[in-house]
């Protein structure tokens, strides 16, 4: 049984000016991760379109850049940040899954300029089948942990037929490397499962099923997408979390 943790983590940007990391409200009690979303390989521009292995940046990295990153890290001990690879859609098209070529030292030399600590994997779309994904995302955390590039991943899954497979693929052959799920109804075993919401979306009945896992003590923490929406609330959400968890 998978003991309760204090984890919270939120998604941050998508190539948004209008939140910086210094408005999202931290609880020093609990382990804080920001999610830099995203990084694919698409070109950058009003037409992304893919870039054959090479990986650009989908955030603003006017608000998001190593410098602020590093100022965030110095004031807050309990907060790391990692980098999430995917999403649904590069700018209006679908960001496809087609094999990751250089990605591994793409990821080394990204990793190290930010100073991140942990990969986040979210495909939604494929151009490859369920073994090639999960041989091509298992070996990739492999390497990146057993160089010590990070000290955790996390994979997000939903409820999609294609995307089911693929992912359960992956967690099939390497769920042994995989150290967190984010998932709302989907039945992975022997790991910590985070309870998700959407910023904006409805809350009710949230906290109750969070109690309830808490009260089984297989809560792995929570888990937001994401802070561009919520900081237009106040964080209001976000402080609850944070609170419930400590």
């Amino acid at each position: 049984m998978t003991a309760n943790s204090k984890l919270f983590r939120e998604y941050i940007d998508a190539e948004s000016e209008s939140i910086k990391l210094t408005d999202v409200q931290i609880n020093f009690k609990v382990e804080f991760h920001f999610i830099l979303a995203f990084y694919i390989d698409y070109t950058n521009g009003n037409s992304p379109s893919p870039s054959n292995g090479k990986f650009n940046i989908f955030w603003e990295s006017n608000h998001l850049g190593p410098g602020v990153i590093a100022s965030i890290k110095h004031w807050h001990s309990n907060v790391k940040f990692a980098v999430s690879l995917g999403g649904d859609s590069a700018c209006h098209g679908k960001a496809f899954f087609a094999g990751l070529k250089m990605l591994f030292f793409w990821l080394i030399n990204m990793v190290k300029e930010y100073n991140l600590d942990g990969i986040d994997i979210d495909y939604e779309h494929f151009h490859s089948d369920p073994r090639t994904f999960a041989e091509c995302i298992g070996q990739l955390i492999m390497l990146l942990k057993k160089s010590g590039t990070i000290l955790f991943d996390s994979i997000a899954p939903f409820d999609d037929e294609e995307v089911q497979s693929h992912y359960m693929s992956l967690w099939k052959k390497y769920g042994h490397v995989i150290d967190y799920v984010k998932f709302q109804f989907y039945a992975y075993d022997k790991l910590s499962i985070l309870a998700s919401f959407i910023s904006g979306g409805g809350y009710n009945g949230f906290f109750e099923a969070c109690s309830e896992q808490k009260g089984k003590e297989i809560l792995g923490g929570i888990f937001i997408w994401f802070a561009n929406e919520s900081n237009e609330k106040g964080f209001e959400y976000e402080k609850k979390a944070q609170e419930f968890l400590t």
